[in-house]
């Protein structure tokens, strides 16, 4: 009932705000359902116009005035004014009303005064009472006295209509609906004199609430004849709550109609330029737009005497003397709160230092402040703690405290950019790998989880207790933010650092195989298997080894006790779907590796059960400006010691090596895609530098068992116009067909990172037709401009190629171009019925494409791309 509560406030003063309620009636009558009178008819498309009526007070001897009981025009607001803004009334100042649908009066209310230069000495100003929402009234009483004093000349009582957009009835105050809230876009202020209209406000850590605009919420901006002004220094260092006594309950559909009463009274009777918070807020969790001059703006309100020139002012619709606010009026402050102090590093939970003004200033608490010194306060403060008044209320001015630690992470911002310290309207520049660290004023045990976001996208999660992590950026110009969620559920964004990733002239330094890492022996990493579910770090760079961007591994899986599959990613970042090895139990497989390196590191991440696993590096590039640019050549087969290509018509034995001589003048290294088959027994070959009489090192770059036929892509040095195949047991043949090389010429590729990212995935339809790819067909996947690959530029690709659910045997060709371009007689995997393998493949694009042939039978395949090489 709406004069239940209220009559349990008598005499109660709640002061700046809607200072106490009315329409008491203590009646549990059947027509008093306050909420039907309020029902929202449709959103407000145009502005409202209300209406101020003013009735005189008559003398009643000394210190005594009355406006005898009497009937009025309808009306929602009350307040009593004076001619002498200096003025005070000695006594109570006490009202009471007639409810335009029962007709029955309420119990008498006390109104306080507010400070008359609230919103600074300006022409016209009165004394004046808070004003008082009363709901829609047709009848109303005052009477002042108890003071010895006269009373000041002009005591009038004003009431306001806040108008009504469709009408239903007597006393319909017009109430426009909440559900209207708009998504956080508010117009730039069309006559700000101090900020420039096409300026935004800056940017907050927190994100922008929905806001009831005013335009929605029917502003009568005829009566605002003034623009806004804004904080001196431009910045809001606190937030002021208030609360503004409500008959209770009030609908949440007559919301709308209550700020606009507060605009007309604000404006035509206490002569302030416009409503004088900032925002409001209503019990449903609605905000609206107070003060005009946009919501993103540091606009100078009216809300807390003598800190208004650094404050933001929040007034929250209801008297919280008795009872305290909504979860979801708490929630709109936080969120209010935390976006206005987001926009200036503030933190909702933190301290600040206010200056004081003027002297004679006094707060609830009995603290003086003296003009110029500076005070600390909390960044969200009550009314009370800057004023002496009991405003917001003796039960919501402890709800603050809930209010502080509800909002999301508080100053929330990015620190270092690998190693600089990022500067506003700057940009950090790397060719590729970035780490960078973050700092937030909210205790780690408070976060969740923390995000790096590339242009708006999660590439990496951390913990909440987590300050840095890593990601590899494609070519290009890109924003990098953190991202908070508290335990609470709340998001917080740092600002965006502007990174540059240039591609400068990475070339390809070649290295003899050397083993970096095995599990076997604790080499690199802990002595023991890689546990399903778990990744090990190994730092992969060394003196000398400048500016890494990159590195080639041949990454060998081996002594898995179940199915499983490896992928190889950059240290510190989110693992990608992609995989790098696949095998089965028991199984023993290799495959090569080009990954991004971060802080001199790769990680390696098993999926089940547990697997040794063994890393040898064959080259890494680098940004330094040293090493070989690569030049596409082939596919073209150079060696098959089945035909005597190459070497001789023989298999290999075991621990024995053939030596092939490579046919390009000035290769520093090449790039083969080596084939075992037709192996005796089981056996690993070596792919090394150099003739046959050359030290052979402990690396291996294929394993197999007897009688399979395993590809895998070998890079390898060149040293004296040869390269040699080592094999260990039995005897094989070997098979190796050239993709490129590496070289000093300048006309020469540079090699990027990209990814990893998937492009293709027939399972799925990613990049070619959902379904397998059939026997003696091909697919085509086009890369010109898709997912950060340049639309022209680009000569080769890194992709690793998955075969995965084959029906039968076969093989599958990846080569340049279109399917209907001539197929080289080459492989780039071979398998069996049912069998998953991967192989990484380094293919010339050809008209912005490249095809996979498959032979037989049918077979999934998936691409995942790593790099790619441009001129």
């Amino acid at each position: 009932m709406r004069g239940t509560a209220l009559a349990a406030a008598l005499g109660v003063v709640a002061v700046l705000g809607f200072q106490g309620a009315a329409n008491g009636f203590g009646t549990d009558s059947p027509d008093e359902a306050a909420g039907a009178r309020y029902e929202a008819t449709g959103k407000t498309k145009a502005p409202v116009e209300g209406k101020l009526q003013k009735l005189a007070l008559k003398p009643k001897g000394t210190g005594k005035a009355v406006l005898s009981q009497q009937d009025t025009k309808p009306f929602g607001l009350l307040g009593v004014s004076w001619k002498d803004p200096d003025a005070t009334v000695q006594g109570a100042i006490e009202a009471r009303t007639r409810d335009a649908e029962s007709g029955k009066w309420s119990k008498w209310i006390t109104l306080e005064a507010v400070k008359a230069t609230m919103d600074g000495k300006r022409p016209g100003l009165k004394g004046a009472t808070e004003p008082v929402w009363v709901g829609p009234s047709d009848g109303a009483e005052v009477r002042v006295g108890g003071g010895a004093a006269e009373l000041p000349e002009g005591l009038e009582l004003n009431l306001v209509d806040p108008g009504a957009a469709k009408p239903k009835k007597k006393g319909d105050l017009g109430a426009a609906p909440v559900a209207f809230a708009l998504p956080a876009v508010d117009p730039v202020p069309t006559d700000p004199p101090s900020v420039p209209p096409s300026v935004p406000g800056p940017d907050s850590t927190a994100p922008k609430p929905d806001v009831v605009l005013r335009k929605d919420w029917g502003a009568d901006e005829s009566i605002v004849v003034e623009g806004p002004i804004y904080l001196p220094a431009g910045k809001v260092k606190a937030t002021f709550v208030h609360h503004t006594a409500v008959a209770d309950p009030y609908e949440c559909s007559e919301s709308a109609a209550m700020v606009r009463s507060l605009l007309k009274y604000h404006v035509e009777v206490n002569k302030w330029r416009d409503l004088g918070y900032n925002f409001v807020v209503d019990k449903c969790g609605a905000v609206f737009e107070g003060r005009k001059g946009g919501v993103d703006q540091p606009v100078n309100g009216a809300h807390t005497f003598g800190w208004n020139g650094e404050s933001s002012g929040i007034a929250v619709l209801g008297d919280y003397t008795h009872a305290g606010a909504s979860a979801a009026a708490l929630d709109a402050v936080a969120k209010v709160a935390s976006y206005k102090l987001g926009q200036y590093d503030g933190d909702i939970n933190g301290t600040t230092k206010l200056v004081a003004p003027a002297d004679n200033l006094t707060n609830y608490f009995g603290a003086k402040y003296v003009k110029g010194q500076s005070y600390d306060f909390k960044t969200l403060s009550g009314h009370r703690d800057g004023f002496n008044t009991q405003c917001p209320g003796n039960q919501l001015y402890p709800q603050l405290d809930t209010i502080r630690k509800s909002g999301p992470a508080a100053k929330l911002k990015i620190t270092n950019v690998n190693g600089a310290t990022p500067q506003p309207g700057t940009s950090v520049e790397t060719p590729g790998p970035v780490s960078l660290t973050w700092s937030t004023s909210t205790a780690a045990a408070l976060v969740t989880k923390f995000e790096l976001l590339v242009d708006e996208q999660v590439v990496a999660t951390t913990a909440g207790t987590a300050t840095q992590a890593s990601t590899t950026l494609a070519v290009g110009s890109h924003q990098l933010q953190i991202r908070a969620t508290t335990t609470n559920g709340k998001v917080s964004t740092s600002l965006p650092v502007t990174v540059v990733a240039a591609v400068k002239d990475i070339k390809f330094v070649p290295v003899t195989p050397k083993r970096l890492m095995d599990t076997r022996e604790g080499l690199g990493v802990p002595l023991q298997k890689v546990a399903g579910g778990t990744s090990v770090t190994l730092p992969v760079t060394s003196a000398g080894m400048n500016n890494v961007t990159a590195v080639v591994l041949n990454v060998t899986a081996t002594n898995p006790t179940q199915a499983s599959f490896v992928s190889v990613y950059p240290n510190g970042t989110t693992r990608a779907e992609a995989s790098n090895l696949n095998f089965t139990a028991g199984q023993t497989i290799p495959n090569l590796v080009v990954v991004p390196v971060v802080d001199g590191k790769v990680s390696f991440y098993n999926h089940a059960g547990t697997v040794d696993l063994i890393a040898d590096i064959t080259g890494y590039f680098t940004a330094s400006g040293e090493g070989a640019t690569q030049t596409s050549h082939g596919p073209t087969r150079l060696m098959d010691t089945r035909e005597g290509l190459g070497v001789a018509q023989q298999k290999v034995a075991g621990g024995s090596a053939v030596s092939l001589d490579v046919p390009i003048a000035g290769a520093k290294a090449v790039v083969l895609n080596v084939t075992a088959t037709n192996p005796t027994q089981g056996s690993f070959v070596s792919v090394y530098p150099g003739g046959t009489n050359e030290t052979r090192p402990g690396a291996s770059n294929l394993n197999f068992t007897a009688g399979q036929t395993i590809p895998n892509l070998v890079i390898v040095p060149v040293k004296d116009g040869k390269v040699s195949f080592y094999n260990h047991l039995g005897a094989v043949d070997l098979i190796a067909d050239i993709t490129g090389y590496f070289s000093d010429s300048t006309a020469g590729s540079t090699h990027t990172n990209i990814g990893p990212k998937r492009l293709m995935d027939t399972r799925a339809g990613l990049g070619a037709p959902e379904g397998k790819v059939n026997g003696g067909t091909a697919v085509t996947l086009p890369l010109a401009g898709i997912d950060g690959i340049p639309a022209t530029g680009v000569t080769s690709v890194v992709l690793n190629v998955t075969a995965t659910e084959p029906t039968q045997g076969s093989f599958v060709s990846v080569y340049p171009g279109d399917a209907n371009e001539t197929r080289p007689g080459v492989s780039n995997l071979n398998f069996t019925g049912g069998q998953t393998i991967p192989n990484l493949v380094i293919v010339p694009v050809k008209d912005g494409k490249v095809s996979f042939y498959n032979h037989s039978g049918g077979v999934h395949l998936i691409a995942d791309i790593t790099g790619y090489f441009s001129k």
